[in-house]
């Protein structure tokens, strides 16, 4: 029985058919899905190649080079809180570490695919004002749409598994790294730049030499925003069977299993503290270092110093 309009209340008699619409793009996705299959693939082989290089590491080792890498992005305090936090999570049960590495491989795979696809678009941004005004509608949806969102058309594309997770992944944690990147090109004195163009430096040379070092701790700002957005997506992305960490926290959550939940949470947050301070010190400043350039410092200029000697 067809409802008769009401003016006071317009939206029961009208259906503007977006739930046949969207079946119909599921139908679509369904029938094509081998066109997609190119697109999945290359995810999974990035997935797989470093969750691989991760777990054929040993632990001890692991925890050896994130520490030296900790003492020459963060410096030497830093190592002491990476190593504590390392311990910590591979001493909260003999499968975290593992857990924790299959975590770190999504992580990590997202953000190289947000630089790949966030740092052109934001140097873009930075350059035209067209082009910052198109996206920004585009960026405002994909902070804005929570995230369970994302879940539902990825999943009708592709699937369920890892690489869905780092597209939903992706499409949550984009936006941080190219709104800084076209923040900090566009926070670039343009004096500095006319200083340049007037020695004849192109615009090309203009770019490399002198707009993104001067933007460099912006952009460390979004890449540090995207990394924790993307850590923070592992438990939402659990729902559509990405293993790891968040998967162990879903799990607990179904079972009511405190001990799990406990191990799957404090492993995320162990991960998070240690990915914060290798990130946040990238972006420390040469009066932080001592005024010394980043090769006389940490464990490379170590190195350095000794060769030197030799020499």
């Amino acid at each position: 029985m067809e409802s008769s309009f009401n003016w006071l209340n317009p939206f029961a008699a009208v259906d503007l058919g977006i739930g046949a619409w969207a079946d119909g793009i599921k139908q679509w996705a369904i029938s094509n899905r081998e066109m997609i299959q190119p697109i999945k693939r290359f995810f999974d082989g990035v997935i797989v190649g470093i969750e691989g290089a991760l777990q054929a590491v040993p632990p001890m080792v692991m925890l050896a080079i994130l520490g030296l890498i900790a003492w020459q992005t963060a410096g030497r305090r830093a190592v002491w809180v990476v190593v504590a936090c390392l311990a910590i999570l591979g001493f909260l049960a003999p499968e975290a570490w593992g857990l924790a590495m299959t975590t770190l491989a999504i992580v990590i795979s997202s953000v190289i695919l947000c630089v790949l696809i966030g740092l052109p678009m934001g140097v873009l941004a930075g350059k035209s004002d067209r082009f910052e005004g198109a996206i920004r509608p585009v960026l405002d949806t994909m902070q804005t749409i929570p995230a369970f969102v994302y879940l539902v058309p990825v999943v009708m594309m592709i699937g369920i598994g890892n690489v869905s997770g780092v597209i939903v992944t992706i499409i949550f944690a984009l936006p941080p790294l190219v709104r800084l990147t076209s923040l900090g090109i566009r926070g670039v004195n343009p004096a500095v730049v006319e200083a340049a163009r007037a020695f004849g430096a192109t615009p090309g040379q203009i770019l490399r030499k002198v707009e993104l070092p001067l933007a460099t701790p912006t952009i460390l700002a979004g890449l540090n925003q995207t990394i924790m957005l993307s850590l923070s997506m592992v438990v939402i992305a659990s729902m559509i069977s990405v293993k790891g960490l968040g998967n162990e926290v879903l799990r607990a959550m179904g079972r009511l299993d405190a001990g799990k939940a406990i191990v799957g949470g404090l492993g995320i947050v162990m991960l998070a503290i240690v990915l914060d301070r290798i990130t946040q010190g990238l972006g420390r400043s040469g009066r932080d270092r001592g005024h010394k350039p980043w090769w006389q410092t940490g464990p490379v200029g170590v190195i350095a110093h000794l060769l030197g000697k030799t020499n």
